[in-house]
């Protein structure tokens, strides 16, 4: 009888083999962490089967997990080193985070739905991950407190990137975020310049939206 643990960790590495490193993701620890880190812990039971497919799943509450190469798309833009303090605007089921906090100094993450956040922790707890904070609140006004953010990951749609969250990220920061319509949105790079914000387009995306009083 095939061993399902194995079975698990094969899965996940054929996922990086073939939907992340074929497709241009080259950042090695960023590899590495998507190799290791249980995405099938992050999905509802009964979609476990099929956690290393290279698409969304549904999490509950109308949300949904990113599809891998997205995931990675994302966090390979952002640059990590490993000191970085990062704010994550969309906590959802966990999975960014845990790779976020494999990759930078700390993470402070937003989740507007308080089960899911409380979900996001104890998978988090199971994990080790000790380098986060969890906020139950509204992402579009960033959380001032701890700010402001070497980085910024928003994984939720919007028209244009809230100003209050903008206004969090540090000097010579970088923010990603994906921007467009319910039907048709670009994952976008904002830097903050001295003087200027770059603008850079990644890739076509979807996302649920991004809801809250902004």
């Amino acid at each position: 009888m095939a061993d399902p643990a194995a079975a698990m960790i094969d899965a996940r590495h054929h996922m990086v083999r073939k939907h992340l490193q074929s497709r241009g993701i080259h950042d090695r620890r960023l590899l590495a962490a998507m190799s290791q880190i249980p995405r099938e812990r992050f999905v509802p039971p009964e979609t476990a089967t099929v956690a290393y497919e290279d698409r969304a799943l549904p999490i509950g509450q109308g949300q949904t997990i990113s599809q891998p190469y997205i995931v990675a798309v994302m966090t390979q833009a952002l640059e990590l080193s490993g000191v970085e303090h990062v704010l994550e605007i969309g906590t959802g089921s966990g999975y960014q985070t845990a790779i976020l906090a494999a990759l930078a100094g700390d993470v402070v993450s937003i989740e507007r739905h308080a089960a899911l956040s409380q979900q996001a922790q104890a998978r988090l707890a199971s994990l080790g991950t000790q380098n986060i904070t969890l906020i139950v609140g509204d992402g579009t006004q960033g959380w001032p407190p701890a700010a402001p953010y070497d980085r910024i990951i928003v994984t939720a749609a919007a028209a244009a990137c809230p100003p209050l969250v903008f206004e969090q990220l540090a000097e010579e920061g970088t923010l990603i975020i994906p921007l467009g319509t319910p039907d048709e949105q670009v994952l976008t790079r904002l830097r903050k310049l001295p003087g200027e914000i770059r603008t850079e387009t990644l890739t076509r995306c979807r996302f649920v939206p991004l809801i809250g009083s902004v």
